[in-house]
């Protein structure tokens, strides 16, 4: 299967990570092994009162669409922002087959595939 378009849904969780051809799909979803709870900014304390993501997490994240030529990255927060940072910072290669961004609260699966499907197709046109 050609692995030429990739979608990456994101939080601060897991990652559905799907890779689409013409006629087919597969998909893998990839969890963290961070079980940090969630934390809330206090006044007069220093800092966003957020924990960042597992780095090993991310690696894991970007290993998996590596061969992709073109990664179309979705996501409700900003976990996906942390996935691009660390992709300009780490794995520059794969940063630069970056071609969307978009906030998407929870789909399905079959919901991020037909957005991905969608998002690709308009991008092949515009090629």
């Amino acid at each position: 299967m050609s692995l030429n378009h990739a979608v990456i849904w994101i939080d601060h969780k897991e990652a559905h990570v799907m890779f689409l051809s013409q006629d087919a799909s597969e998909a893998e979803i990839i969890k963290t092994k961070s079980t940090h709870s969630h934390l809330h900014h206090k006044a007069n304390e220093v800092g966003s009162g957020r924990v960042s993501l597992d780095v090993k997490y991310l690696h894991s994240v970007m290993q998996a669409v590596k061969e992709s030529k073109e990664i179309l990255i979705l996501g409700p927060g900003s976990a996906k922002l942390e996935l691009i940072k660390h992709a300009h910072q780490h794995d520059q290669q794969i940063a630069a087959n970056i071609v969307g961004v978009e906030t998407v609260d929870h789909p399905s699966d079959k919901e991020i595939l037909a957005y991905a499907r969608k998002f690709f197709y308009k991008a092949d046109q515009m090629l």
